[in-house]
């Protein structure tokens, strides 16, 4: 069990934590026809929107209310109606993400009230549906607001009272921020080779998947649609992947009626197992033969790949959800956890195999590291690099945001091939680095496989 520490610093000097508003409008971006709207200043909408391009590598829909130091002392009413008339104007989208900022929050500004005001005397805001979410940047981190917009999506768009009809085939999935839209579709098409139909809401995976439109579009291209959301209580179970998608889930079976069973992660033999258990069962079919083939696989990369965590030293920096996947595969793995940040203390985390869990920043990393005698590997987005080159210490680039490599969107690290492939990319960066005893954890791995 790990002791949850938090920060005592007064101020972060190698920032980790993502503000809550730039996880909304991750979200929304994964609604089809949408266009995420943040209430504050432009420059708190450029900086969230330079992270999302430089990631994604994709033109990301992103608009501002502007608010200036008049409008933010004064109120910010009429910049939101301006806007929002602005957009369904020149963009119509069919979906408007309202997402509010510290600015707005610090000021106790009532936006639902606003809001609520704003769509009655305006007719012309009828075609676009809005949904507010209240995001500030001191409560959480991205987690938190990516979680807060899917609750308040569904808020907003699940009808009251569900369809006449239940479709047997069919799932819902509730995908986490940590999850990238490679993780997305795969977990679609592993629940597909069961014969289900999945749901998934939001659906970054049709979105921000690195397609080429055919055309241009000023909204966001794919992802669930309207329809989606108001269909899933026609659904047999909803997925929710993460710890911070369990109130969306709970809010998702009080409206529908579905059950509703949370992933805490879905990277690891044995969370994978329990995911073919409960789609077997719904379907009433025998796991499919090639994800069988998948399983054995990963069985052996893992005969493969421990050789080279055995004894190794890892540290890993993130959102709190993508920490508890990676932390808890490296030590299934044999390696020793010496140092982990999260952006926030969940209790989920108390459960990683390590002495304690920090809620801080990369230096705080750097601190815990050199504390325990330094790490071999750091396993974090591309702001880890400088603590990595201070460290002495290897890279291995995963989760938000990594701008420096190609392909990020496409990674698949769930399920039983995702698994298997992440261990080999840690274990292949391992290999890479010199000076741990991998001569020697070669010479051990072909005497095991000569051994049979």
């Amino acid at each position: 069990m790990a002791t949850l520490l938090p920060t005592n610093k007064p101020f972060t000097g190698s920032p980790l934590k993502l503000s809550a508003p730039l996880g909304a409008a991750m979200a929304f971006l994964g609604m089809e026809g949408c266009q995420p709207l943040l209430h504050g200043s432009q420059g708190c909408t450029a900086f969230a929107l330079v992270m999302l391009v430089r990631h994604f590598r994709e033109a990301i829909p992103l608009q501002t209310t502007a608010m200036n130091e008049v409008s933010t002392i004064l109120g910010g009413m009429d910049n939101v109606e301006q806007a929002l008339l602005n957009i369904a104007k020149r963009v119509k989208p069919r979906l408007i993400g309202l997402i509010s900022t510290a600015l707005t929050e610090t000021r106790g500004e009532d936006m639902a009230g606003e809001l609520k005001i704003i769509l009655a005397r305006r007719p012309e805001l009828a075609e676009s549906k809005v949904v507010l979410v209240s995001a500030p940047d001191y409560e959480g981190s991205l987690e938190t607001g990516y979680g807060k917009a899917v609750t308040a999506l569904l808020d907003g768009l699940l009808p009251a009272d569900g369809p006449a009809f239940k479709d047997a085939r069919r799932v819902n999935i509730l995908p986490g921020a940590h999850l990238t839209p490679g993780d997305i579709e795969h977990l679609r098409e592993i629940v597909e080779a069961f014969g289900l139909s999945a749901v998934v809401v939001p659906d970054l995976s049709g979105s921000l998947d690195g397609h080429v439109p055919d055309h241009y579009i000023a909204t966001t291209l794919g992802g669930a649609s309207l329809e989606d959301v108001a269909g899933m209580g026609a659904a047999r179970l909803t997925i929710a992947v993460g710890a911070h998608m369990r109130a969306a889930a709970e809010l998702a079976q009080t409206r529908t009626g579905v059950p509703s069973l949370v992933f805490d992660r879905l990277t690891g033999l044995e969370e994978c197992d329990r995911l073919m258990s409960t789609l077997s069962k719904l379907s009433g079919r025998p796991v499919p033969e090639r994800l069988r083939r998948a399983r054995s696989q990963l069985e052996d990369a893992m005969l493969d790949g421990h050789f080279y965590f055995g004894g190794a030293r890892f540290a890993v920096a993130g959102e709190a959800d993508f920490v508890w996947a990676v932390g808890g595969l490296v030590t299934a793995m044999g390696g020793a956890l010496v140092a982990a940040v999260s952006a926030e203390a969940r209790p989920h985390l108390a459960g990683l195999p390590c002495a304690q869990v920090l809620v801080g920043d990369y230096q705080d990393l750097e601190d815990a590291a050199q504390a325990a005698g330094g790490v071999d590997l750091v396993i974090g987005g591309t702001n880890a690099r400088m603590s990595c080159e201070r460290l002495g210490a290897g890279h291995v680039h995963a989760g938000f945001p990594v701008y420096d490599r190609l392909g990020g969107a496409h990674r698949v690290s769930i399920g039983y091939r995702g698994t298997r492939d992440l261990i080999f990319l840690i274990a292949n960066r391992m290999i890479e680095r010199s000076g741990h005893g991998h001569g020697a954890a070669e010479q051990d791995h072909a005497a095991a496989v000569a051994a049979g």
